[in-house]
């Protein structure tokens, strides 16, 4: 029997959650992992899965099975990697999950460069602003902000992106324009709602180096910041745009920037950044490809944004 295969299969499919999931994943059939699976069994001579037609489950030796083993797994693929950078380009498939805004407006516009410096990678982008689960599906690295960081993960900041408040020349003509973040409660304000939990992306300001929320009236919501954009142009409020998305619509004047404590001494106080973040599942799943990723994004990015 091969020992170290069966272990790697077991491994994969108590992580990805299904015997099909784990086969895909390692290029094999179904029916070999299963087989690889069942003579492990025997050799321990102890059942590691509870199987049903509907569901499977780690029974108690599984579990104390899987929790001595899961990281032979690890260790063996990045062993692999090891060599084969030695030896060659990064090459494979490269799996990218990232905030749907940050994935539209800033990778996309990059990824074409990046994959014409390693044109042995194959690379996907999943933009999203639900939980990714890296083992689950597979992703190598996820771009993440603040609210969504996760216990378990290894997180490195890359960035932090002004956030500007922003409305259209016509709402602020027919409301008034806020000179103070407390101002905000008197105004239609266009909130941007998490699609997993439900709940707001605060609006944050900094003064005197304290942290503050001011109370708002929330006249829209959307779990979309490019459909809240299309919202503050249409002149329906005010809302909170990264830099990324705004800046084109203040260049061209349709939308006016707030607050600005350059121009109005009486606002003293500035928004809160939006702090970007790289992720990995594991400090060794750093292998060659997502280092090289790792590096020509942070290179790219604009400097201004590194500096914070």
């Amino acid at each position: 029997m091969d020992t170290l295969r069966a272990i790697e299969c077991f491994v994969r499919v108590v992580e990805t959650g299904s015997i099909a999931e784990g086969a895909r994943q390692l290029g094999i059939s179904s029916a070999a992992v299963s087989q690889s699976i069942a003579r492990l069994e025997t050799h321990l001579d102890v059942r590691l899965l509870s199987r049903t037609t509907r569901r499977m489950a780690l029974t108690d030796s599984g579990t104390v099975y899987y929790e001595r083993v899961k990281h032979i797994a690890r260790d063996i693929e990045q062993a692999h990697n090891a060599i084969a950078s030695l030896q060659a380009a990064p090459r494979g498939r490269l799996r990218i999950a990232s905030t749907s805004a940050f994935g539209r407006h800033v990778l996309a516009p990059l990824i074409p460069d990046f994959n014409a410096a390693y044109p042995h990678l194959t690379l996907e982008l999943l933009t999203t602003d639900r939980s990714v689960n890296h083992i689950r599906e597979t992703v190598d690295i996820s771009i993440r902000i603040t609210p969504q960081l996760e216990d378990g993960l290894v997180a490195r900041h890359i960035a932090s992106i002004p956030f500007l408040f922003c409305a259209s020349p016509a709402y602020l003509s027919r409301a008034g324009t806020p000179h103070t973040p407390e101002e905000l409660k008197e105004h239609d304000c266009l909130a941007f709602r998490f699609p997993l939990d439900g709940k707001f992306l605060s609006w944050g300001f900094i003064r005197d180096g304290i942290r503050f929320e001011p109370d708002t009236r929330v006249a829209m919501i959307s779990d979309d910041i490019d459909v809240l954009a299309r919202m503050a142009l249409a002149d329906g409020g005010i809302t909170r745009l990264a830099a990324f998305i705004a800046q084109p619509y203040l260049e061209s004047g349709e939308l006016v920037s707030l607050f600005d404590p350059g121009s109005d001494e009486r606002v003293r106080a500035v928004s809160e950044p939006m702090d970007i973040y790289l992720c990995v599942g594991h400090r060794k799943d750093v292998t060659p490809k997502v280092r090289a990723f790792m590096d020509f994004l942070t290179e790219r990015l604009p400097r201004e944004w590194r500096r914070n």
